[in-house]
C-alpha cells in the first residue's frame, strides 16, 4: 500500500516484514525521486497521538536539555494530522509505559484508600445499620427474656465473655480434622483453642488424661449421641434407652406407639426402650435389667431429659457388663451438678479464709449427684444448660486399659484389653457425620469450663439444687402433684391432670404472661401416655440471682396461671380455649406481676 504525499519528490510506504515486529513501531521507506539509484534504507518509527507541549512535559519525553526525545516530524496523511516520532537506540518501546500511563490515569489518586473505605463501610458496619430488621427482631427477643421469668430446664443464660468469644473472629476460620491433622493451614492458634478446650473440659470432672479422652467438636448433645452410634456401631444394630414418656430423649432411639421412628438413632438402629413405673415415676431397674438381657443391646444408655431423681449408675454398670453391652450415659441435664460434685469433694489447698467458710457452708449440703464417670465407658452432654456454656455438644470417652472385673465386652470381639473409643469417636464426628468445627463455639466452651473450676460456680450450682427444692415444696404445699413426689436435681415434673389441664393449655397461658417452661407427656397410673404435665427447671432464673423466696414468689404466679387456665377452659371448653385467653384481663393482670418481678434481677451480659 503506498499513500503519496502531495509533493511529487517524496513517497511514504508501509513496509512488510517478515520477522514479527516485537514492539509497536511502523516501519516506513521515505522513496527520493531524484535519485532512484541510493534509496534510503527504512527507519522504525513510531506513530503516535499529536501531543501538546504539556503532554509533552508530562509524559517526561524530553532529554536533559528539555529537547523532545527524538526526531520528531508533524505531517497529514488524507487529512489527518500525525506525528511521527524516530526510536533512540536502546529505547523502550513506548507500548508497556503507554498503557501502564493510561491504567494509572483512569485509576483515581486515593484509589487503595477507596478500596479499603469500600471494606469499612461494609465490614464495620453495626448491626442496628447493616440490617435494622434483624437488629429490631432482636432486641425484641432480649426485651422478653428480660422482662420474662425462664424456667425452661434445659435453658440458661450465658455470661459476656462466652457471647464476646461467640461473635468472635474465630467464626472465619475452617478448620476440618483434629488439632495437629487439620485438612487446612492456618490453625496454629485454633489448634492451641481446642487443645485447651480439652484439657479444660478434663480438669472440670477430675478426668485423667491417660484414661479418658474428650472431643469438644459436636454440634449439639444430639450430635454428640449419634457420633457414638455411628462410630461403635453397624446399622441396624440395638441400642436401650429410657423411653421418651419417661423422661428419656429422643436420640436415644425412640419412636411413637404407632411405630413412627422419629430420630435418626431409631431410624438406622434397633432400638428398645425401658420405662419407668406408672404409679411410681422411678425407673423399674428390674424390668430394665430383664429387658437388656432379652434385647442384648451393644450399647445401653442412662440418663434423659426429663428425669427429676438420680441415677443408680451403679446397677446400670451391673445390667450392662451381664448383657455385654457398652454403658453409656447422656448427662446434658445434670452435668453442671456432676462438675460441682467433683469439684466440692476435692476442694483446693491453700484457701483464704473467705473460701474455707465457703467450702463448709457446701459440705453441709453437699449436691446429691452420683459421678458417672465412675461407672460410664461413654458419656455424652450439651454444653449450655446448667454448664452456662454455647449451644453444643461433648463426648468423652475411656481410654487405656479396661479394668479386668468387667471382662470383654460383646462388641470388642476381638478380646482386646484396651478400650478402642477414640479413633472411632474421632472419627465418627469428622469426617463422618459433620464438618469443621464451629471455633468461635469452641473458644467459647474453654471459657465456660474455666468457670466450672471456681467456688462461685459451684455456690451457683448449689442455689440451682436448694431453689428447685424450694419450688417443689411450695407446689406440694399447694396440693399439686409432682411427678416422683418431688426432685434430686434441677428440675421438676408438675402433674396436671388432677386440675383438668393439658400439658399444652398451662403452657400457653403461662407464655401470655411471660412465664416459658414446656409441656410434657407422662404415664398415668395404667400406664398410658397422656399429656398432661410441664417440666419446670431452675438454672435460669438462679443465673439472674433469684433464691428460694424469689421462687416461692414465682410458685405463686405458677399456681395463678393454673387457676386462669382453669377459669378459660370452664368457660371456654377445649375447642375454644385459645380463643378464651385473647385479650383476658386475669392474663393482662399476672403479665404486668411478672414483669415488675422480673425486671428486678440483673441480665448477665445484657444488663
Amino acid at each position: 500500500m503506498d499513500t503519496t504525499h502531495s509533493q511529487p519528490n517524496f513517497t511514504l510506504g508501509f513496509l512488510s516484514h517478515r520477522a514479527p515486529i516485537a514492539d509497536d513501531s511502523i516501519g516506513f521507506q521515505i522513496d527520493s525521486h531524484r535519485d532512484s539509484s541510493h534509496p534510503l534504507p527504512s527507519m522504525p518509527l513510531q506513530l503516535m497521538e499529536r501531543q501538546t507541549e504539556n503532554n509533552i512535559k508530562e509524559n517526561g519525553d524530553c532529554d536533559e536539555n528539555g529537547e523532545s526525545g527524538g526526531e520528531e516530524r508533524e505531517f497529514r496523511i488524507l487529512g489527518h494530522s500525525m506525528c511521527l516520532k524516530r526510536r533512540r537506540d536502546g529505547e523502550p518501546s513506548s507500548s508497556a509505559s503507554s498503557s501502564s500511563s493510561k491504567r494509572a490515569s483512569t485509576e483515581p489518586p486515593q484509589g487503595l484508600e477507596s478500596r479499603r473505605s469500600a471494606v469499612r463501610a461494609w465490614g464495620n458496619q453495626s448491626l442496628r445499620e447493616a440490617d435494622p430488621d434483624v437488629f429490631g427482631i432482636m432486641e425484641k427477643e432480649k426485651q422478653r427474656q428480660y422482662k420474662g421469668i425462664e424456667l425452661i430446664a434445659s435453658e440458661n443464660f450465658v455470661c459476656k465473655a462466652v457471647m464476646e468469644a461467640l461473635g468472635s473472629h474465630l467464626t472465619n476460620k475452617y478448620s476440618e480434622g483434629m488439632p495437629g491433622a487439620r485438612y487446612y493451614s492456618g490453625n496454629q492458634y485454633i489448634d492451641e483453642i481446642e487443645i485447651l478446650c480439652c484439657e479444660r473440659a478434663l480438669t472440670a470432672f477430675g478426668l485423667d488424661s491417660e484414661n479418658w479422652g474428650v472431643n469438644v467438636q459436636p454440634y449439639s448433645c444430639t450430635s454428640a449421641n449419634f457420633a457414638v452410634y455411628t462410630g461403635l456401631l453397624l446399622p441396624g444394630d440395638r441400642i436401650m434407652g429410657l423411653d421418651t414418656p419417661s423422661g428419656g430423649n429422643t436420640s436415644h432411639g425412640y419412636y411413637t406407639p404407632n411405630g413412627r421412628k422419629v430420630s435418626g438413632a431409631s431410624i438406622f438402629f434397633e432400638s428398645l426402650p425401658y420405662k419407668v413405673n406408672p404409679q411410681t415415676g422411678y425407673i423399674d431397674y428390674d424390668k430394665l435389667e430383664e429387658r437388656a438381657l432379652d434385647f442384648r443391646p451393644k450399647i445401653l444408655i442412662c440418663g434423659g431429659s426429663s428425669y427429676p431423681r438420680e441415677w443408680d449408675y451403679s446397677r446400670f454398670r451391673q445390667i450392662a457388663d451381664k448383657c455385654g453391652a457398652v454403658l453409656m450415659c447422656d448427662m446434658a441435664q445434670i452435668s453442671g451438678l456432676v462438675a460441682a460434685k467433683f469439684w466440692i469433694m476435692n476442694f483446693p489447698l491453700g484457701l483464704t479464709v473467705v473460701q474455707l467458710e465457703l467450702k463448709q457452708a457446701i459440705l453441709l449440703q453437699v449436691v446429691e449427684c452420683v459421678n458417672p464417670f465412675e461407672f460410664c465407658d461413654i458419656i455424652t452432654s450439651t454444653t449450655h444448660k446448667s454448664l452456662r456454656g454455647p449451644r453444643g455438644g461433648i463426648i468423652f470417652y475411656r481410654k487405656g486399659s479396661k479394668p479386668r472385673k468387667r471382662g470383654m465386652l460383646l462388641n470388642q470381639g476381638d478380646g482386646c484389653d484396651k478400650y478402642d473409643f477414640e479413633e472411632k469417636i474421632n472419627f465418627a464426628v469428622f469426617p463422618a457425620l459433620q464438618g469443621g468445627p464451629h471455633n468461635n463455639h469452641i473458644a467459647a466452651l474453654a471459657i465456660a469450663l474455666k468457670q466450672l473450676a471456681t467456688p462461685e460456680y459451684k455456690a451457683y450450682m448449689q442455689q440451682v439444687k436448694k431453689n428447685a427444692q424450694a419450688l417443689a415444696s411450695a407446689l406440694l404445699k399447694r396440693n399439686c402433684r409432682l411427678v416422683t413426689g418431688g426432685t434430686d436435681n434441677h428440675l421438676l415434673l408438675w402433674d396436671l391432670r388432677n386440675l383438668g389441664l393439658t400439658g399444652k393449655n398451662f403452657e400457653k397461658v403461662c407464655e401470655m404472661c411471660h412465664i416459658t417452661l414446656n409441656k410434657i407427656a407422662i404415664f398415668d397410673d395404667n400406664g398410658s401416655i397422656t399429656p398432661g404435665g410441664v417440666r419446670i427447671g431452675t438454672p435460669a432464673m438462679t443465673s439472674r440471682g433469684c433464691l428460694e423466696a424469689d421462687f416461692e414468689t414465682m410458685c405463686d404466679f405458677l399456681f395463678r396461671a393454673a387457676q386462669i387456665a382453669s377459669l378459660v377452659q370452664r368457660e371456654h371448653g377445649k375447642v375454644g380455649f385459645l380463643k378464651g385467653l385473647h385479650n383476658n384481663k386475669d392474663i393482662v393482670d399476672l403479665r404486668m406481676r411478672v414483669e415488675n418481678f422480673a425486671t428486678q434481677f440483673a441480665m448477665p451480659a445484657l444488663d
